[in-house]
């Protein structure tokens, strides 16, 4: 007779088959009622674990009939998206589902099915539990839908103006000199190999943004603190840590970025007790890190009790949402985290809490300092590997601003001069082949199923599957873009490869009109709305070029960020060039020797490894370079290239 134990377990299996079986049967009639292509799968590429150990599953999965796996298969590598783009969109079609017994995926290069998605917020919303664990250190703009998301959005746009974004032109001319004279060393000279070009960057953006968030002002080595500035921020400029904490500003900033993923994943209490020194050094970060965000919220608190508007001359998100939270209009007596009637008669003011601006303050950092540090460095690497294109920008640069100060450029007569030339070419064309995100989720209402339109065909998506925007593999449609036959592989066109030349053919006829979503979202919700390309260049079909989303949740800095990315390489080349270092194949003195061939032969393999090491880049929280891999580089003054000024790509 079998035991009560053994009957539980035969029932807990059946119960769990029953479920599968059920669950994959009621998938696979939306799926078919969907008139979409549709392919069955164990589980959703999205599934964290299926993720981590897909190593180990995926080889048994594919003991399977060849029939279950070999066209699907691909999309369970983490990093398929970057690796295949639209070359996994041809074979499987511009949108497909992937149907598990627990979700439905859809996956979309289509423009327009992008363009319409993004276009209706609350028909397909963001899925907040993707993004909860960014807030942990407040709920914010990022992990927030609904009323509560709307509220955030209205108040922490308010910062992503016009005027701001000339003070933010401001700081990165002033940090990119800075960085300058630190790739210059200490003689000045330059032409030196650096392998730190993405640590670097990193700290340039890592200075703009404490400007940015906080209103400091950060040093790089060797520099003093102006005369001009707050003598109470003084103490957060330099390397050395205020009373009460082991790590300055800076450092524990850039320290908690780099453990980022090691903080939000694992828990605090296992971080402290395992003898790990990166664990020690995460945790040591965090802790002066949080302390400096509640030393500057009660700080700026005070300030505005005491009607001190100084913040006001400066952009600082985190004292503008004070100012907000606790200014005139909100200072009847309600508790922040409400709405209530203050100031103007009428007048209703949205308060955030004190964890909600810290919150803001975070994500505003994590999302302006890592994606655009990325970005420029992978446009630096981009222009080095291909000098033609550098040679190209510098005379653009040269035509519009000459040898001028940058102290003395102005936001307002140079910015969208920049952004239309081969300056604003280049930013464009590193977001097509390395967005920051290479995938942006989405769901489906789960109240109802919703509309989609291909090809003047009406598809049902089912109610509450999820949805991934597949930007990388629409920026790299040969179908959207201008193309020629590649000069740098045997591929029939150069869609995969670096051309920022492709945004000046303005006449092009790639572009087709944008119809009109129905069901569109009307409301503003503020912010900057502008387009992310200038009217002087290549516009793609709407949905086409989304490297910031698009719609009420695009990316509420991205001005922000073109700003700052277009300044520092209009400050960079002016005066200098970027060269890939060649030291592993040759000496300065051998190089000093060679003819023109082989110098061009000995950067062709340098430029072949830069591209190889590109490709290599993996997708985390943002798509960027991780382990040891680098490319080595060296500004030179310009007139004293070795390379760059003749060799072409």
């Amino acid at each position: 007779m079998i035991g009560a134990v053994p009957l539980l377990l035969i029932a807990a299996v059946f119960y769990c088959l029953f479920n599968i079986v059920s669950g994959l049967s009621t998938n696979i009639a939306a799926a078919k009622r969907s008139g979409l292509p549709y392919f069955v799968v164990p589980l959703s590429p999205w599934n964290r674990v299926g993720q981590i150990f897909h190593k180990f599953w995926v080889p048994v999965y594919r003991l399977l009939p060849r029939r279950c796996w070999e066209d699907i298969v691909v999309v369970f590598d983490p990093n398929w998206h970057y690796v295949l783009n639209h070359k996994a969109f041809a074979k499987l079609g511009n949108t497909f589902l992937l149907v598990s017994p627990g979700t439905i995926v859809c996956f979309t290069e289509n423009a327009n099915v992008l363009h319409q998605i993004t276009s209706k917020r609350e028909a397909f919303p963001k899925p907040t539990e993707a993004y909860a664990i960014l807030g942990q250190y407040g709920q914010n703009v990022v992990t927030l839908e609904g009323s509560a998301w709307r509220m955030h959005r209205k108040i922490t746009s308010a910062s992503f103006n016009e005027k701001n974004a000339s003070l933010v032109f401001r700081e990165s001319v002033s940090q990119t000199k800075g960085l300058i004279n630190l790739w210059l060393g200490p003689d000045g000279l330059g032409n030196k190999t650096f392998k730190t070009i993405e640590q670097d960057t990193a700290s340039l953006m890592l200075n703009i943004i404490a400007n940015i968030g906080f209103g400091l002002k950060i040093l790089w080595p060797g520099e003093e603190f102006p005369a001009d500035a707050d003598p109470r921020l003084a103490k957060y400029a330099t390397q050395e840590p205020p009373p009460g904490y082991t790590m300055s500003f800076g450092n524990a900033l850039a320290r908690t970025l780099d453990y980022l993923i090691l903080l939000l994943i694992v828990p605090k209490w296992i971080l402290r007790v395992v003898p790990i020194k990166h664990a020690k050094v995460a945790v040591e970060a965090e802790s002066n890190f949080v302390g400096y965000l509640n030393q500057f919220l009660q700080e700026k608190i005070d300030d505005v009790r005491k009607g001190n508007n100084s913040g006001e001359q400066g952009l600082d998100i985190m004292g503008s949402l004070v100012r907000t939270s606790y200014g005139d209009g909100a200072a009847e007596g309600s508790a922040p985290g409400t709405t209530t009637s203050g100031g103007k008669k009428g007048a209703q003011v949205a308060r955030l809490t004190d964890s909600e601006i810290i919150g803001n303050a975070f994500v505003n950092i994590v999302a302006g300092h890592e994606s655009t540090a990325n970005v420029l460095h992978f446009a630096l690497v981009e222009l080095a590997t291909n000098p033609a294109s550098q040679r190209r920008l510098q005379r653009d640069v040269d035509t519009q601003l000459g040898g001028t100060d940058p102290s003395t450029w102005d936001y307002d007569a140079e910015m969208n001069r920049l952004l239309g030339s081969m300056v604003g070419a280049a930013i464009n064309e590193t977001l097509r082949l390395v967005p920051p995100v290479v995938d942006i989720p989405k769901m489906v209402s789960p109240t109802q199923d919703q509309p989609i339109t291909i090809a003047g065909v009406r598809h049902m998506l089912p109610r509450g599957s999820t949805v991934g925007l597949a930007v990388i593999a629409a920026q790299r449609n040969p179908q959207y873009w201008p193309t020629k036959p590649s000069k740098v592989s045997d591929a029939e066109t150069d869609i995969d490869d670096f051309v920022p030349e492709r945004w000046l053919q303005i006449d092009s006829t790639a572009a087709t009109t944008t119809t009109a979503v129905e069901g569109a979202d009307t409301e503003d919700f503020g912010g900057y709305a502008g387009s992310d390309t200038s009217a002087q260049l290549y516009r793609p079909p709407r949905g086409a070029f989304i490297p910031f989303s698009d719609g009420a949740r695009a990316c509420l800095g991205r001005r922000i960020a073109i700003v700052e990315l277009a300044s520092a390489l209009a400050v960079i080349f002016q005066r200098y060039s970027v060269e890939l270092a060649v030291d592993e194949w040759a000496s300065d003195d051998q190089v000093g020797a060679m003819s023109r061939g082989e110098k061009a032969e000995v950067y062709g393999r340098a430029q072949q490894q830069a591209r190889e090491v590109v490709q290599s880049a993996t997708s985390l929280i943002t798509l960027k370079l991780h382990g040891n891999m680098h490319v080595p580089v060296r500004l030179v003054r310009r007139g004293d290239e070795r390379f760059v000024d003749w060799v072409d790509a």
